[in-house]
C-alpha cells in the first residue's frame, strides 16, 4: 500500500467546477458560530426528535441498545434449553417447545444481534472516525433502523401464541414445507426474513456510498482504520449474499402459500437448492458479522499497546480477501448432501485456504501487543481474550473443511461449538471491549474498572467451560438439535457442565449490565480523550456535537492525533505530511457535508444534507404492515399498506428546498 506518511498538500487544489477557494478557518467551541452549528444540527426535543431523528449517533445507540435487548432474550432462551439437556430424560420442554426456542434462540443470536449490534458501532463511529458531519444517507440510515426493530418485532410476533419458527435457523426444505410444517411458523420466519434483508441491504448502501464520498480531505484509503474497512468488506458482503437468501425465503412462502414447487420433489422441485441459496448467503454472513469486529480489535487493541498496529496493509488486505474466500466456500457446510467429488475437493481445498488471511490478523494483533508496551485495562482484556477465542473457533473450522472428518461430525454438537465460538465468542467480546473503549465517546464517563475486570473473568472462564466441552460431546456422537437423551449415552457430564457454564456466563453478562447501567450516571467523567487514543473521534468532545466537527478536518496521516509521538518513536518526521484539526473546512449554511472523490479524498461538492423526518419510520411501519398483510393472506390490507408506503416515499423525497452544490465562499476567519 501507499506509504500513509507520503507528502501531501495540507489544502487539497480546488476542482475545475469549484470556482471559487472553500471556505477555511476554525471556530472556537463557545462561538456563536459553533452555537449555530448546533441548532441547525440538532434534533427537535422530546417524541418529536425521537421519532424523527436522522443523527447517525442516535441511531448508532438505537442499534446498539435494541440489539443487546435481543441479545437478552436469546440468552434467556438458551438458558431454558441448557436447563431442558442438564440432565438426561428431562421434560422442562416439549419437542415443538425446545424447536421453537432452538430456531428463535439461532434466529435472534445470528440475524437481530450479531450484524446489527456491529452496526449500532459503525453507525455511530463512521462520520467521527472519516471526519463527516453524518452518513451519506441519513434518512436511509434511520430506515435502515426502523425496519430492523419492525422486522424483529415481526418474527416475535408469533411467539406468544406458541406459532413461532420451529425448523431451526438454517430451515431447511423440504421439513419447512407446508406438507410437514401446517401453521404460521415458517410463514413468519419467511416474510419477516424478506423484511430484515430490506435492512440489511439499505444500511449496506449507505456504509459504501459513506465510505466512498465522505471521508476527510486527505484521507486516502491507506489511511482509513481497520474498523472502517471491516465494515466496509461486510457492506460490500452483504449487497451480494442478502439477495440470496431473501430469494430463498421468498420462493419458499410462494410455495407454501400460492402454490409453487420450487422446493417440491413430487413435483419436479429441488429440496437442495434451498441449502445452495441459504449457504451462499449464510457463510459469507459469518464474516459480516466477523470483520467489523475484527475492525474493533485491530483499531482499539494498539491504543493500549502504545504502538501503531504492526502491518496495517496485510491485515487491511487480508480483511478483504476473507470475505472475498468467503464465497467460495459455502458447499463445506453440504459435504453430507452427496456432492460430487470434485467439488468436495475444491470447497474443502478453499475451506482451508480462508485460514491464511485470518492468520495473517491473528499474527498481526499478536505482534502489537508483543512489540507493544501494554496497559492492561478493561478494553485490552476483552480484545486480548477475543484472540485466544478466534483462534480456537478458526482451529475448529479448518478442522471441519476436511471432508472425512466432516462426515463424522456434521450435525453434532462439534459443529454447535466451533459455531459459538466463532459467532458468539468472536463477536459478544470485542463488542464489550468496543463498549468499554468508546463508553466515554458515548456518555462522556467512564466505566468501572473494578466491576470491568471481576466481568471479564467471569465470563471468560465461563464461556470456555460452557462451549469447550461441546467440542467434546460432539466427538462422542451427541447429535444437535435433540431436546433430550437417554442417560447411558455418556453425555450426561459434558451436558451438565455447558448447562452450569452457561448460567455463570449470564452473571458475568449481568456483571457488565450492572456496571454500564450505574456508569450511565454515576461514571467518573472521561473528558475528550481518556485513552490517549489516535484516531479522529477523539478529537471532538465527548459525547460529540451534532455536527460532529466544526471545521472539517484534514487528514495528513493514518494516526493524526499521534502524529508527534510517531515522529519520535518510529521515524516519521514528514513536515508536509501534518493533519490539521483545529482549521479546516467550514460549512454552515444549512446541513451541509463535504463530498470527496473516492481515491484521494480531494474536496469534491458541498452536499446539501436532509433535514429530520417522520418519513422512514412511517415508511418502516407501513413496510411491515405490508408483510402482515401478506401473513394473513389478506389483498386489500396489503394494498392499502403498500399505498401508505407510496404516501411516505413521497413525502420523503418532496423538496423542501433546493439541494443543490453551494458555491464555496472565500476564505476568512471565524472565532478564532
Amino acid at each position: 500500500m501507499p506509504n500513509p506518511h507520503a507528502s501531501v498538500s495540507p489544502r487539497p487544489p480546488q476542482l475545475p467546477h469549484l470556482t471559487r477557494p472553500l471556505h477555511v478557518g476554525r471556530i472556537a467551541q463557545d462561538s456563536d458560530e459553533a452555537r449555530r452549528l448546533h441548532e441547525i444540527w440538532g434534533s427537535p426535543p422530546g417524541w418529536r426528535g425521537w421519532f424523527s431523528t436522522v443523527d447517525h449517533k442516535a441511531i448508532g445507540l438505537r442499534y446498539l441498545v435494541t440489539a443487546f435487548l435481543f441479545l437478552l432474550a436469546g440468552g434467556v432462551e438458551a438458558l431454558i434449553m441448557r436447563a431442558q439437556l442438564a440432565r438426561p430424560n428431562a421434560a422442562l420442554l416439549t419437542p415443538d417447545q425446545y424447536n421453537q426456542l432452538f430456531t428463535m434462540h439461532g434466529v435472534t443470536m445470528i440475524f437481530l444481534y450479531a450484524l446489527p449490534v456491529l452496526s449500532g458501532f459503525s453507525n455511530y463511529l463512521w462520520p467521527l472516525i472519516l471526519g463527516a458531519r453524518d452518513m451519506a444517507f441519513p434518512r436511509l440510515n434511520a430506515l435502515s433502523y426502523w425496519v430492523f426493530v419492525f422486522a424483529g418485532l415481526f418474527l416475535y410476533s408469533s411467539f406468544p401464541l406458541g406459532e413461532a419458527p420451529n425448523a431451526g435457523w438454517f430451515n431447511y426444505a423440504p421439513l419447512s414445507a407446508l406438507e410437514y410444517d401446517t401453521g404460521p411458523n415458517i410463514d413468519v420466519y419467511a416474510l419477516g426474513m424478506v423484511l430484515l434483508g430490506i435492512s440489511t441491504t439499505v444500511g449496506s448502501i449507505n456504509f459504501v456510498v459513506t465510505l466512498l464520498r465522505m471521508r476527510a480531505p486527505g484521507m486516502s484509503l491507506d489511511r482509513m482504520p481497520v474498523l472502517v474497512w471491516g465494515t466496509l468488506t461486510a457492506s460490500a458482503g452483504n449487497l451480494l449474499a442478502v439477495p440470496s437468501v431473501s430469494l430463498a425465503f421468498f420462493l419458499l412462502w410462494l410455495d407454501r402459500r400460492v402454490g409453487t414447487h420450487f422446493f417440491d420433489v413430487l413435483n419436479g422441485g429441488r429440496p437442495l437448492l434451498w441449502q445452495h441459496l441459504f449457504w451462499i448467503f449464510a457463510h459469507p454472513w459469518v464474516y459480516a458479522v466477523v470483520l467489523p469486529a475484527m475492525g474493533i480489535v485491530s483499531d482499539a487493541l494498539p491504543v493500549f499497546c502504545r504502538r501503531p498496529l504492526v502491518g496495517y496493509g496485510p491485515v487491511a488486505l487480508s480483511t478483504v480477501a476473507t470475505m472475498a474466500i468467503g464465497f467460495v466456500v459455502w458447499i463445506h457446510h453440504m459435504f453430507a448432501t452427496g456432492i460430487p467429488a470434485l467439488a468436495l475437493s475444491f470447497f474443502g481445498a478453499a475451506s482451508m485456504v480462508i485460514a491464511v488471511p485470518s492468520a495473517v490478523a491473528t499474527f498481526a494483533w499478536i505482534a502489537t501487543i508483543w512489540t507493544g508496551r501494554p496497559v492492561f485495562r478493561v478494553p485490552f482484556l476483552f480484545f486480548a481474550g477475543f484472540v485466544l477465542l478466534f483462534v480456537v473457533g478458526g482451529v475448529s473450522g479448518v478442522m471441519t473443511a476436511a471432508v472425512p472428518f466432516d462426515w463424522q461430525l456434521t450435525d453434532t454438537y462439534f459443529v454447535v461449538a466451533h459455531l459459538h465460538y466463532v459467532l458468539l465468542g468472536i463477536n459478544v467480546f470485542p463488542v464489550i471491549g468496543g463498549i468499554y473503549f468508546w463508553f466515554p465517546k458515548f456518555t462522556g464517563r467512564m466505566m468501572s474498572e473494578r466491576l470491568g475486570r471481576l466481568g471479564f473473568w467471569v465470563m471468560f472462564a465461563s464461556f470456555n467451560v460452557t462451549f469447550f466441552p461441546m467440542h467434546i460431546a460432539g466427538l462422542l456422537g451427541m447429535p444437535r438439535r435433540i431436546y433430550t437423551y437417554p442417560a447411558d449415552m455418556g453425555w450426561n457430564t459434558v451436558n451438565l457442565i455447558t448447562s452450569v457454564g452457561s448460567f455463570v456466563f449470564a452473571i458475568g453478562v449481568l456483571i457488565f449490565l450492572v456496571d454500564l447501567l450505574y456508569s450511565l450516571k454515576r461514571g467518573p467523567l472521561a473528558g475528550d480523550n481518556p485513552w490517549d487514543a489516535p484516531t479522529l473521534e477523539w478529537s471532538v468532545s465527548s459525547p460529540p456535537p451534532p455536527y460532529n466537527f466544526a471545521v472539517l478536518p484534514y487528514v495528513g496521516s493514518r494516526h493524526p492525533l499521534w502524529e508527534g509521538r510517531l515522529d519520535q518513536d518510529f521515524g516519521h518526521t514528514d513536515a508536509s505530511a501534518r493533519s490539521s484539526l483545529q482549521e479546516g473546512f467550514l460549512l454552515g449554511e444549512g446541513r451541509e457535508a463535504l463530498g470527496t472523490t473516492a481515491l484521494e479524498a480531494l474536496p469534491d461538492v458541498i452536499l446539501k444534507m436532509p433535514e429530520d423526518s417522520y418519513a422512514p419510520f412511517w415508511l418502516g411501519l407501513f413496510a411491515t404492515l405490508v408483510f402482515v398483510g401478506l401473513l394473513l393472506q389478506s389483498v386489500l390490507f396489503t394494498a392499502a399498506m403498500l399505498l401508505g408506503c407510496a404516501v411516505s416515499i413521497a413525502i420523503w423525497l418532496w423538496p423542501e428546498r433546493a439541494l443543490v452544490q453551494r458555491e464555496p465562499e472565500p476564505v476568512t476567519d471565524i472565532g478564532g
